[in-house]
C-alpha cells in the first residue's frame, strides 16, 4: 500500500521538442526524495536529463498550436505566449498580468488568435502589434434613454436646432451607444454567463465562442457543502462541491461574432426535435471550430437527456446553419463527453469535410461528412473500438488507438484521411499510448504490461521499428518480486454472454476460498493485458492468492472496451445485469475451481462498493462477506453528468433510482459487511454511507463495520490509511471464508 515509494512513478505529460530532437517527460526516478520533476531525453539516444521546473528550456513540454506551414509553434508558459521554430530557438510574444491561453493560428501564418480577460485578440507575429478582436462584456445592456414627451421634448428639439455643437454631441454619442472605438457592437452577457473558449477563423473575420450559463435565481442548483474535519485552524471548516444529479445544471450556447461590426449570431435554438419529429429537446452547444479554408464552423449540439448528439455547419459569411450529422440512442450516448470518442470532432484538410466518432454499429468507430450535408461514410469498422483519434499535423493521417484483434491490447496505427488499410505501427504486448514528433519521424510510446507499470521508449514511425527504452521507473525493491500477470478467461454468463475476467490462480495450496474483486470508475476497461489504474488492489488480489484465495475480476455489463450493448446493459437498472454477471462468475468458481460455495467474498470501491452492497442486500446466500470502499449507496445523490445518462432524472424515472439503490435494499443484509468511505470525499460523498448507517441501525442489522477515515478524499491520499483499510479488508476475508 506504499504506491508509488514502492512501484514507482510513470512518465506522465510527454511531449517532443520542436525539432523532434528530444523528448520531455514529468517523471520521479526510482528512489528519488522530491516530488515528480521535468525531464528529457534525446532521440538519438543517452539516459534521461533532468531540467529545471519552468525552465524556458521546458517550453516544449507546453501544448503548442503549429503555423500552417508547420515551421513555427505557439506555446504558453506560465500565462505568457511563446514562440518556438523547428530548430528550437524562442522567442517570447507577451508579458502581461492577465493570463493568454488557447492560441491559433490565421491562415497565413503571420497572426496569432488567443483569448485573454474573456476576450479574443489577434497579435501580429512579427510586428508585435495586438487587436482585440471581440468585446464580450457581463452585466445589464445600457439602455436607450427614454424618448421625452411634452415640454422637455420641444427644449430638447431647439437645443438641437439652435446649436450645432450640439448636434455634433448627439451624433457622436450616437456611433458611440453600445460600440467600442472602432463601431464596433458589444456582446453583452448576463452576469450568470461567461465564454469558455474562442476560435477564430483563419482571416480573422469571425469568433466562435461557447457561452455557458450556470443556473441562478430560483432554478439556481444547491451545491452540497461538505465539512472539512481536520484543520489547521482547529475549527471545522466547509467546501461547496458539486451538485446532485436532477438539480439544474449548467447550459453552453455557441455563438458566431462578426470580428467588424460585432455581431453576434446564435447558432442554434435552445430546443430541437428528434429524428422522428417528436417533442422538443433541450440542447447544449459547443463550437467546435473553423474550417481550415475559413468557410465553414462546426458546432456539436446535444440534448440534455444525452440521447441525441447533431454535427451543424455555420456557412460563413452568410451564417446560413444546416444539419449534416444526427446521432441517436435509445439508451444514452457514448459518444458525446461520456467515452473517450467524445472529443472526436473537427475538420480534415480540405476544409469542406468532417469527421466525428460513432456507434452507430454498435461499436466506436471514425466517420466522416461533407460540409455540404449528405451521408456520412465510415473509415473504420469492425466489432472492435477505436480509443483514440488525432489527426496528424500536415492533416493527411489519422492516428489510432485501437483494440482491434484483441480487445486486451491497445495498439497505435495509421490510416490515411481517405480510408483504406490501416497500418499497424506498435506490436510490443499491452498498452501503447503514442505521441508523434512534430516531423513524424518518431513516435514517443508509454508501454506497459499487465505485470509493469508504463515506461517511456522512443521509436522510428515505422511498422516493425524496434523501440528503445527510456525509462525504468520501478523500484529495486518492487522489481525483487515476481508479479504474475493474471489469467484471462471467459465466464458464460446466464444470458449466454462470455463475460471477460482476469483470474488470480493460488500460488500456494488452494484454501478453497474465493474473492471478487469489483472495478469502479464506471465506465473502465480492468481485464486487459495492460498496467491496472487498480494496482493496488492488483498487489493486494496476489497477496490473496499467496494466502490460498482464488481471485477473479470481471469486465461485468457496462464496463468499456466491448461496445455498445455492454455499455448500455446497465440502462435504467445499475445493479442488474452487471450483478447478476458476479454471482455469474460467484458459481463459475463453485463449478470450475473448487471453491466451497458457502466461502465466497466480494470488495471494491465506488462503483465496485455499490456492487458490494447490492450483492450482500439483493443476492443471500451467494457472498458470505463483502467490503464496500467509498460506495454510491443511493444514486439519486449522485452526481448528473455520470448518473442522469444510465438513469434519466429521479425527478422523471423514480423507479430507475428505486431499483438501482442499495439503501432501498438494506433490510436483505446477509454476510458480514464492512465499509469504509474518507470524510472529505468530494464526488461519493460521505452522506451516502452516513444515511445507510441510519438505515442499518433503523434496521437492527449488526453484522456489519464501518471505518471513517478523516482526511481522505475519494482516491485516499496517505499511504497509512490505504494500509489501513486494506488490513481491514484482509482481516474480513481471513475471519469469514479464509478459516
Amino acid at each position: 500500500m506504499r504506491g508509488a515509494d514502492l512501484v514507482g512513478t510513470a512518465p506522465a505529460n510527454v511531449r517532443f521538442s520542436s525539432d523532434g530532437r528530444y523528448v520531455y517527460f514529468r517523471w520521479r526516478s526510482p528512489g528519488a526524495d522530491t516530488a515528480d520533476q521535468d525531464y528529457r531525453a534525446a532521440v538519438a539516444g543517452g539516459s534521461p536529463e533532468r531540467l529545471a521546473r519552468f525552465a524556458v528550456d521546458t517550453i516544449p513540454m507546453a501544448d503548442g498550436t503549429w503555423s500552417p506551414d508547420r515551421t513555427r509553434e505557439v506555446v504558453v508558459l506560465k500565462g505568457d505566449l511563446w514562440l518556438v521554430d523547428r530548430r528550437g530557438a524562442k522567442r517570447r510574444l507577451s508579458e502581461t498580468a492577465a493570463a493568454e491561453s488557447n492560441p491559433g493560428w490565421s491562415g497565413d501564418g503571420r497572426t496569432v488568435f488567443f483569448t485573454r480577460e474573456g476576450n479574443a485578440w489577434a497579435l501580429d507575429v512579427d510586428g508585435g502589434a495586438e487587436r482585440q478582436l471581440t468585446d464580450v462584456r457581463r452585466g445589464p445592456a445600457p439602455k436607450a434613454p427614454t424618448e421625452p414627451t411634452g415640454e422637455k421634448k420641444f427644449l430638447r428639439d431647439q437645443q438641437r436646432e439652435l446649436f450645432d455643437f450640439i448636434r455634433r454631441q448627439v451624433a457622436e454619442q450616437r456611433q458611440r451607444a453600445d460600440s467600442d472605438t472602432t463601431g464596433r457592437k458589444a456582446v453583452w452577457l448576463p452576469e450568470t454567463e461567461s465564454v469558455g473558449r474562442f476560435e477564430t477563423s483563419p482571416d480573422g473575420r469571425f469568433v466562435l465562442a461557447t457561452v455557458t450559463d450556470r443556473p441562478d435565481g430560483t432554478a439556481a442548483a444547491q451545491q452540497v457543502t461538505m465539512p472539512v474535519w481536520v484543520t489547521q485552524t482547529g475549527f471545522v471548516e466547509t467546501q461547496q462541491i458539486r451538485t446532485k444529479v436532477g438539480d439544474a445544471q449548467n447550459h453552453q450556447r455557441a455563438v458566431v461574432i462578426d470580428v467588424a461590426t460585432g455581431k453576434a449570431t446564435w447558432v442554434a435554438r435552445d430546443t430541437l426535435k428528434d429524428s422522428a419529429g417528436n417533442g422538443q429537446r433541450e440542447t447544449d452547444q459547443v463550437g467546435v471550430g473553423f474550417s481550415p479554408n475559413g468557410r465553414h464552423a462546426l458546432v456539436r449540439i446535444s440534448s440534455r437527456d444525452f440521447k441525441d448528439a447533431w454535427l451543424v455547419v455555420v456557412d460563413l459569411p452568410s451564417l446560413a446553419r444546416r444539419e449534416v450529422v444526427h446521432l441517436h440512442d435509445d439508451a444514452w450516448l457514448g459518444v458525446d463527453g461520456f467515452l473517450g470518442p467524445g472529443a472526436w470532432t473537427g475538420w480534415l484538410g480540405d476544409g469542406e469535410t468532417a469527421y466525428y466518432a460513432s456507434e452507430e454499429t454498435g461499436y466506436a468507430h471514425l466517420y466522416v461528412v461533407s460540409a455540404a450535408g449528405g451521408a456520412p461514410r465510415a473509415l473504420t469498422s469492425g466489432d472492435w473500438e477505436v480509443q483514440s483519434a488525432a489527426l496528424s499535423p500536415d492533416k493527411r493521417t489519422f492516428f489510432l488507438e485501437t483494440n482491434e484483434g484483441d480487445w486486451g491490447q491497445v495498439h497505435y496505427y495509421a490510416l490515411p484521411v481517405a480510408g483504406g488499410r490501416r497500418i499497424q505501427l506498435t506490436s510490443a504486448e499491452g498498452r501503447q499510448d503514442v505521441v508523434v514528433a512534430p516531423d513524424g519521424a518518431t513516435l514517443a510510446v508509454l508501454q506497459s504490461t499487465a505485470n509493469h507499470p508504463p515506461e517511456l521508449y522512443v521509436q522510428r514511425n515505422q511498422p516493425g521499428a524496434a523501440p528503445r527504452q527510456i525509462t525504468e521507473s520501478t523500484t529495486p525493491e518492487w522489481r525483487g518480486f515476481s508479479w504474475i500477470k493474471p489469467e484471462i478467461v471467459a465466464i458464460p454468463a446466464s444470458d449466454g454472454v462470455q463475460v471477460p475476467a482476469r483470474l488470480y490462480r493460488p500460488t500456494r495450496a488452494a484454501n478453497h476460498a474465493a474473492v471478487i474483486f469489483v472495478h469502479g470508475a464506471g465506465y473502465l476497461q480492468n481485464v486487459h493485458r495492460w498496467w491496472s489504474s487498480y494496482y493496488r488492489e492488483y498487489m493486494f488480489n496476489q497477496l490473496l492468492a499467496a494466502r490460498g484465495y482464488t481471485v477473479l475480476d470481471l469486465d461485468y455489463r457496462g464496463s468499456a472496451g466491448h461496445g455498445r450493448a455492454w455499455r448500455t446493459a446497465i440502462y435504467r437498472h445499475m445493479g442488474g445485469r452487471d450483478l447478476d454477471d458476479q454471482v455469474d462468475a460467484a458459481r463459475w468458481l463453485v463449478r470450475q475451481m473448487a471453491v466451497d460455495s458457502t466461502r465466497l467474498g466480494i470488495y471494491g470501491g465506488s462503483y465496485g462498493g455499490f456492487i458490494t452492497l447490492m450483492a450482500l442486500f439483493t443476492k443471500p446466500g451467494v457472498f458470505a462477506a463483502g467490503a464496500a470502499l467509498r460506495p454510491v449507496t443511493d444514486w439519486a445523490h449522485y452526481n448528473h453528468g455520470y448518473t442522469a445518462r444510465i438513469l434519466n432524472q429521479p425527478q422523471e424515472d423514480s423507479v430507475a433510482y428505486r431499483q438501482s439503490s442499495p439503501i432501498y435494499f438494506a433490510q436483505g443484509l446477509t454476510g458480514r459487511l464492512l465499509l469504509c468511505h474518507g470524510l472529505v470525499d468530494d464526488n461519493v460523498h460521505f452522506q451516502d454511507t452516513a444515511r445507510l448507517i441510519q438505515r442499518l441501525i433503523e434496521l437492527g442489522k449488526q453484522n456489519w463495520d464501518v471505518a471513517v477515515y478523516p482526511v481522505e478524499a475519494h482516491g485516499f491520499r496517505r499511504n497509512d490509511s490505504w494500509t489501513d483499510e486494506y488490513r481491514r479488508i484482509l482481516r474480513l476475508f481471513e475471519e469469514t471464508i479464509g478459516r
